[in-house]
């Protein structure tokens, strides 16, 4: 059996003191989204909110690829390498692979190592014949290339493809992302595309739902954030001091995600204290809604074309083929 190839560029993890003890002395107090993921128990919260009846986002995204994946290879086309940011979801990927006519090879690359490492290991085991090239690095950094001495015995390579599922380029604001786009279109080396999953603007309500779930799981997901940094460095939060509280920004087309004071108080981390008022916020998370022309409009600053989009019946989101510009 093919064995996948393993290739550990020793990505440096997020220094979660600094970044705590950064976000905290700034004016609007925040915190990084990869703080969400930080332990066992915030990930297998976020498993839950996926299975959710109001959190769309997820069963839809797998919705498209599945039922588009034949019309969504056929555009990929012959000999395409599939590169992925995120060591991948099954049921995301898998429909896709097996649609894709001769793929030269599939580039999964993640940070967490052996997540990845394990992931790259059961894709080879279904799919015997297909090339997996698993890239333990940060994609974000400036520095991260693809490791082409790993391509170099690949067949003729026709289409160089990103997929970049879960909505996560939402996370970023639109300096942010052009960026990422930016840098996407480097590291294809300035020819190929990206398959985007994009989060659609839609009615305030399914939103608003989406993000404060009846069942509470959210709150507790954005919570998670003060237990872990309670474990780690020494803090003193009281949980029950904060609340979740998840609004939908009509003006800056987002869902934002915070952790609100109930009342003035003093918390000590790692030896520092800060201050909070009655009513402060923790700026945790946000998340971008796009319309169809925003996208278009995103793509282009960036370099790229929308070339094709797929969108649910009820056009809550929306999968994009993005084709860098020559």
């Amino acid at each position: 059996m093919n064995q996948p190839i393993l290739c550990d560029l020793q990505p440096t993890l997020i220094d979660f003191r600094h970044e705590v003890l950064s976000g905290l002395s700034l004016s609007q107090k925040q915190f990084p989204p990869q703080f969400f993921f930080h332990d066992k128990y915030g990930s297998d919260l976020f498993t839950q909110i996926c299975k959710l009846e109001e959190y769309y986002i997820t069963r839809t995204e797998i919705d498209i690829l599945q039922k588009n994946s034949q019309e969504i290879a056929a555009v990929l086309g012959k000999s395409c390498l599939l590169i992925e940011y995120g060591s991948g979801s099954i049921e995301k990927v898998h429909p896709l692979i097996e649609a894709l006519d001769s793929p030269a090879a599939y580039i999964p690359i993640d940070i967490a190592r052996e997540h990845l490492f394990t992931y790259a290991e059961l894709t080879t085991s279904k799919y015997p014949e297909l090339n997996v090239i698993a890239v333990a690095a940060d994609y974000t950094q400036k520095e991260f290339r693809l490791p082409n001495e790993k391509l170099s015995n690949l067949a003729n390579i026709e289409n160089k493809v990103i997929l970049f599922a879960g909505s996560t380029l939402g996370n970023l604001n639109r300096i942010e992302a052009i960026a990422l786009l930016r840098k996407s279109a480097a590291l294809i080396e300035g020819k190929g595309a990206m398959l985007i999953g994009i989060d659609l603007k839609k009615d305030p309500t399914v939103l608003h739902a989406a993000y404060n779930d009846s069942q509470g799981l959210t709150a507790q997901f954005n919570l998670n954030i003060l237990s872990n940094i309670n474990r780690e460095l020494d803090a003193d939060f009281d949980l029950d001091n904060f609340y979740h509280y998840a609004p939908y920004n009509p003006v800056l087309g987002r869902i934002e995600l915070h952790l609100i004071s109930k009342l003035s108080q003093i918390v000590t981390v790692s030896g520092q204290q800060f201050t909070f008022r009655e009513g402060e916020s923790i700026h945790s998370e946000n998340s971008h809604k796009y319309s169809i022309e925003d996208i278009q409009e995103l793509s282009a600053e960036a370099g790229f074309m929308l070339k094709e989009t797929w969108v649910d019946d009820h056009k809550l989101f929306s999968v994009n083929y993005l084709e860098l510009v020559d």
